[in-house]
């Protein structure tokens, strides 16, 4: 796990124009949205080290990816203290088996803390201000450390996540931002899976095709939406960290 503390190397402008010049080489077709491999390499050349990739841990498809496109890369992954025994055990199974450096982020106060301050099971009554806490802050926290982030989400996973572009500049972090996998299909996803071996969170397979926090997470009905089972009950259809 890393213990070095990491310096935003460029100022916000700077950033904003690299995301500019990213998007437009997408947009002109001259870097392809459906080659994470392309799209990993343009990151590793424009930042080098100045660059982290989030992982949830439901799988190891991005953080396969970037570790071939840049050994010891570091991979972010926020522990809310909420985990699933399942998703800690992945997350110690990529660390075993990938090329990459763990950084971890926590919320400032550890969950009895927040139970103490914040009144027992704060997810229950108010799931926003637990994942702004639990998830927001430690994330904004630590990527002001870095260049940019790489993600992992997809275009077909929701409603909200349709227009996710493959490189942006993120407002609510002031960083770029980078999806490399975000115009996979459901199909492209799994044959990468199934041709590279990648670890899977063991849940994936006992019906949870989106994993967050144990208390908000519940499998999702047949045919549903798979992010249905996030916060179910509730109108909440994203923890807040990605606004763009």
């Amino acid at each position: 796990m890393s213990t070095v503390v990491h310096e935003r190397l460029r100022d916000t402008d700077e950033l904003r124009n690299i995301a500019g010049r990213g998007a437009a080489l997408v947009e002109g077709g001259n870097l392809d949205e459906t080659d994470p491999a392309a799209l990993l390499a343009w990151t590793a050349e424009q930042f080098g080290d100045g660059f982290i990739v989030a992982s949830n841990m439901q799988d190891a498809v991005l953080v396969d990816l970037a570790a071939r496109a840049k050994p010891g890369v570091d991979v972010l992954f926020l522990e809310t203290g909420y985990h699933f025994a399942e998703t800690l055990g992945t997350r110690d199974a990529v660390v075993s088996t990938y090329d990459v450096n763990l950084v971890e982020a926590r919320a400032e106060a550890s969950v009895a803390e927040q139970d103490a301050a914040e009144g027992k099971d704060l997810f229950a009554r108010d799931p926003g201000r637990c994942c702004g806490l639990r998830k927001v802050v430690p994330l904004k926290n630590t990527l002001a450390g870095y260049d940019a982030w790489v993600t992992g989400i997809r275009r077909v996973e929701s409603p909200t996540r349709a227009q996710a572009p493959a490189i942006s500049f993120d407002e609510g972090f002031g960083l770029v931002k980078i999806n490399p996998i975000v115009a996979w299909d459901d199909d492209r996803f799994q044959q990468y899976i199934d041709d590279r071996g990648v670890l899977v969170n063991p849940l994936v397979f006992d019906g949870y095709p989106s994993i967050g926090c144990a208390p908000c997470t519940a499998k999702p009905l047949p045919g549903s939406d798979p992010r249905s089972g996030r916060w179910a009950g509730s109108t909440k259809t994203e923890c807040g960290l990605h606004s763009s």
